[in-house]
């Protein structure tokens, strides 16, 4: 299961910036900024109903330095039930004042009071049971669950009319709490891991005190796993709601049918390696040498669940065999911090992070850098980042160790980090992402770091924005060619400029020269010079949505290389490519969408 999303602290003006800044250092948020009226922000959004209202049915929680009754009116029309609201706090400009108008049983106050603390302000409490009993029935803290939480409107409302309770349990929050006990209460408050159905004025807590540890062959059916961990669970009278985490050896870290379990139950899959699990030898009910053969430890389901409840947990159940996969539960006596429980299966995100600036970066992207624990990348790309690399590991690498880049990547994963592998443009177009999989082919990383898990996230490349702020020569065929002959030989390269000069496509050079190598780029431009009209238009585009941006346009055949360096790309227009210039004296570059010789403005619908 993820991790909760991270509270969001929307802005809407620059001189928010510093307080919202110091309000996502207390509470690990990100800052969300109207992109006309704010600059450094995380995260940049348009116009700000819409976003509020998507972050809203998102379930984020949400920190608004603006006027309460605006943001109320602003959420009005997604208002649903008072269970499915997210933490929503209005923040005044100068601090002052933290008031959750949403949620306050959610997280809301607790946030509030936090964010409040930390300021040194004040946090406008007002639901009537966090005031008068100092706890929140309908929001139990981390560690439980509540089961019927349409019930607990009416037992707030016995309570605060002054009836007594009677605890049936232990729970430290609610011993500790204002509310008035007594043995025999007609309210009732229930803590219990088993299935239990509650009277009237009986709220039931279901402690997260189980782990279901579970084995499974190589490509296991995941509906015959889910199965058997739902008759587990029936055979004890357990509860769902009270199963903290899955368990597993860490050879199975990529078993999809382990994490379909997972999912399927809403918990985190945590997993050890042989020597934690044959630590648990002598706890162990069915151990087995066969499995000790295979895989170094005598027992996987048994063995997980006991390392994960630890040595004052118990086993619950036994194990059970299905077809592919075993299960076992085990039991703690109080609920479980998940967090050193064994090691998560290790995400790398490869992310492509455009040209640099935040306006040209996906939110996508944005997120999964906020999500992350360590970054890696070439030093520059980190730095263009900017408030995102806040918190987080960085690790930096020099031009040129692009291998050494990929593989740390991969083995920080492989440890059961969240890693962020940061590359301009595009991850996948002439940059990390097929070095990934290609180690991932044939070898060169970890066992470990082979069972991670991947993704693969778009970015503006330079041929995109070097279209766009020439207009749009891309309107037909086109191709990308690298004039680097570091990994490529240079005959291919020739082979492959004379087959799109042939071919008429517009073509787009990437790496067109290097402080060594300055020959290149003439070939291909003396090259096409055969294929193309002398007054066919060039792009040179530099520096594109970054500081130093420049974009020329030149003829084919005037070319000079010294007017290229290393952060260039060169587009190329085919025999079609027009340039139209503009009454405000602005030249732009298109390629007809028609076909040569076809009748027609270019004006040609797709097929």
């Amino acid at each position: 299961m993820p991790e909760p999303d991270k509270p969001v602290i929307v802005i809407l003006s620059q001189t928010a910036l510093p307080l919202a800044r110091r309000v996502a250092e207390i509470t690990g948020g990100e800052v969300h900024g109207a992109t006309s009226r704010v600059s450094g922000a995380d995260l940049g959004f348009e116009a700000v109903k819409p976003h509020l209202q998507a972050l809203f049915q998102a379930g984020r929680s949400i920190i608004a330095i603006m006027a309460s009754g605006a943001l109320i009116r602003l959420l009005a029309p997604v208002l649903s039930g008072k269970q499915q609201e997210p933490p929503v706090i209005a923040l005044s400009e100068d601090g002052a004042s933290v008031v959750p108008l949403l949620g306050g049983h959610h997280g809301a106050n607790d946030l509030a009071r936090q964010i409040a603390g930390s300021l040194q302000t004040h946090a406008a409490i007002t639901t009537a049971g966090d005031l008068r009993f100092g706890v929140a029935l309908d929001q139990p803290p981390e560690g439980y669950v509540l089961a019927n939480p349409d019930q607990a409107k009416a037992v707030m409302a016995e309570l605060v009319a002054g009836v007594s309770v009677r605890l049936n349990g232990k729970a430290d929050w609610l011993e500790t709490s204002r509310l008035p006990f007594a043995e025999n209460g007609p309210v009732t408050l229930t803590v219990t891991d088993r299935v239990t159905t509650p009277s009237p004025l009986e709220l039931v807590y279901h402690p997260k005190t189980l782990v279901l540890g579970m084995g499974a062959e190589r490509h296991a059916d995941s509906a015959e796993a889910i199965a058997l961990a739902e008759e587990l669970l029936a055979a004890g009278g357990y509860a769902r709601e009270s199963l903290a985490a899955l368990a597993s050896i860490d050879l199975k870290a990529d078993e999809a049918a382990l994490h379909a379990v997972a999912a399927h139950f809403s918990v985190p899959a945590r997993f050890f390696t042989a020597e934690m699990l044959e630590a648990e030898r002598d706890r162990l009910q069915n151990p087995s040498d066969v499995v000790f053969a295979e895989v170094g430890c005598h027992g996987v389901a048994e063995g997980a669940a006991l390392a994960a409840v630890g040595q004052d947990g118990a086993l619950a159940l036994a194990k059970r065999k299905g077809k592919g996969v075993t299960a076992a539960i085990g039991r703690a006596e109080s609920p479980l911090d998940i967090l050193p429980m064994g090691r998560a299966r290790g995400k790398l995100f490869v992310v492509g992070i455009g040209p640099g600036s935040e306006g040209w970066r996906s939110p996508e992207v944005s997120r999964m850098v906020a999500d992350s624990s360590d970054l890696i990348g070439y030093s520059l790309y980190l730095d263009l980042l900017g408030p995102l690399v806040q918190g987080k590991a960085r690790h930096d690498f020099d031009l040129g160790k692009e291998e050494a880049r990929v593989v740390h990547a991969m083995e920080l994963a492989g440890e059961g980090k969240t890693v962020s592998l940061v590359c301009s443009g595009d991850a996948g177009i002439y940059a990390m992402a097929t070095l990934v999989f290609e180690l991932f082919d044939k070898g060169g990383v970890s066992d470990a770091a082979r069972r991670i898990e991947v993704q693969v996230s778009p970015g503006i490349s330079a041929l995109q924005a070097a279209a766009a702020r020439a207009g749009a020569p891309l309107g037909h065929d086109f191709c990308t060619i690298s004039l680097s002959d570091l990994l490529t030989p240079w005959e291919h390269i020739k082979r492959r400029v004379q087959a799109a000069g042939e071919g008429d496509f517009v073509i787009a050079f990437y790496n067109p020269v290097s402080m060594k190598r300055r020959t290149q780029l003439a070939y291909a431009r003396d090259a096409l010079l055969k294929f193309r009209p002398a007054d066919t238009p060039v792009i040179l585009a530099t520096n594109l949505g970054r500081p130093g941006e420049t974009l020329r346009i030149v003829p084919l055949g005037d070319l000079n290389v010294d007017d290229v360096d290393m952060l260039t790309v060169v587009v190329v227009g085919s025999s079609e490519s027009r340039c139209v210039r503009m009454g405000d004296g602005k030249t732009w570059v298109y390629t007809p969408r028609g076909y040569s010789g076809k009748a027609g403005t270019g004006m040609v619908k797709e097929d």
